[in-house]
C-alpha cells in the first residue's frame, strides 16, 4: 500500500455530534457519499445511530431504514462500510452492498465471517450513553491493546480474513487517555493487524485547542476543529495507521498522499518506520 487509506464519515442521523441532520435525508446522504468518493475516500462509512457521548439507542428497524437505501445506492461508486453494533442491521447492510463492518461493540465478527466481509474491532469502555462518565484505566494502552488483540484473534479464528483494530479514540477515554493511545500507536501497529484511527472533530481536540486562552476557556466548537483533526490524522498515519476515519475527506486525502510519499522513501531519510519509532519513544 503506497499510502494510508481514508474512510469518510457519513452519518445518516439527526443527532450526530458533528454533522447530525445534514445528511438525514437519503438523497442528501447519497450525494455526500458520492462527493466523498470524488474527494478521495477509499471507503465511505455509513452510520444510522449516533455514538456521541450521551446518545440514546435507535430502534433496529429505524436504523435499518436509514442506512440500507444509502448503502445500496453508494455500493456502485466505491467501497462502503456500515457503522453499527446491531446484528440485524449489520446483516442487512452487508446484504445491501457494504463489504466492511465497522463495529464499535467489537462483538459482531461472526456476522462478518458469515458474509465474507471485513471487520473492524473498536475499543469502547461502556456504551455511548455512559462511556464519558469518569472513564478510568490502570494502564489504558495495555488494556486497550489487550482487548483488541483478543477480539481480533477470535475473529481470525472464526474465519474473518480482513480484520482491523481501532483504539476507539474518544470512546470512554479522557483527553489524556486519547493522547497516550496516539503516542503508543506504533505498538498497536507492530501487532500486525491493520490499524484504523478516528480522531476527526472529537471533543478532546476542542479542549486542547482552547488551552492558549487559559484555564476555564471554552472548548473550540466542532466546526473549528479541522486543523486538529488533520494534525492528529497525520500523526496516526506517520505512526503506521493504515486508515483514518474523517469528516474532512479532501484535506485528509491530501495528507495521506504526502504520508504515502514519505513511506516510499527507501533511503531512510524519512521512512515511516523511523518516524513512528521516534514518536513511540517520546
Amino acid at each position: 500500500m503506497a499510502r494510508p487509506l481514508v474512510m469518510g464519515v457519513l452519518n445518516v442521523t439527526p443527532d450526530s455530534f458533528s454533522d447530525g441532520g445534514l445528511y438525514f435525508e437519503p438523497e442528501r446522504a447519497v450525494e455526500r457519499g458520492i462527493q466523498m468518493f470524488d474527494e478521495g475516500a477509499d471507503v465511505v462509512d455509513v452510520g444510522g445511530e449516533s455514538s456521541r457521548p450521551g446518545a440514546l439507542p435507535v430502534p433496529e428497524a429505524e436504523e435499518m431504514r436509514r442506512v440500507v437505501p444509502v448503502i445500496e445506492a453508494l455500493a456502485a461508486h466505491g467501497r462502503v462500510s456500515v457503522d453499527t453494533r446491531k446484528e440485524s442491521v449489520a446483516e442487512a447492510a452487508l446484504a445491501a452492498g457494504a463489504t466492511l463492518l465497522n463495529d464499535i461493540s467489537a462483538s459482531l465478527w461472526h456476522v462478518a465471517a458469515a458474509a465474507g466481509a471485513g471487520w473492524v474491532a473498536m475499543h469502547m469502555k461502556g456504551t455511548p450513553l455512559s462511556m464519558q462518565e469518569a472513564p478510568s484505566y490502570s494502564d489504558v494502552v495495555r488494556e486497550v491493546h489487550g482487548f483488541l488483540l483478543e477480539r481480533a484473534s477470535r475473529a481470525q479464528s472464526a474465519g474473518v480474513a480482513e480484520v482491523w483494530v481501532d483504539p476507539g479514540i474518544g470512546f470512554g477515554k479522557t483527553a489524556a487517555h486519547n493522547l497516550s493511545l496516539l503516542r503508543h500507536l506504533p505498538q498497536l501497529v507492530a501487532t500486525g493487524f491493520p490499524v484504523l484511527v478516528g480522531t476527526s472533530r472529537k471533543s478532546f481536540l476542542g479542549a486542547l485547542a482552547a488551552r492558549p486562552g487559559g484555564p476555564g476557556s471554552p472548548p473550540v466548537p466542532v466546526e473549528l476543529r479541522v486543523d486538529g483533526s488533520i494534525a492528529t490524522a497525520t500523526w496516526a498515519m506517520l505512526a503506521g495507521a493504515s486508515m483514518v476515519r474523517v469528516h474532512d475527506v479532501a484535506a485528509s486525502h491530501q495528507a495521506a498522499v504526502l504520508v504515502g510519499e514519505a513511506r516510499l522513501d527507501v533511503s531512510g531519510r524519512l521512512g515511516v518506520s523511523s518516524v513512528a519509532s521516534a514518536m513511540g519513544s517520546t
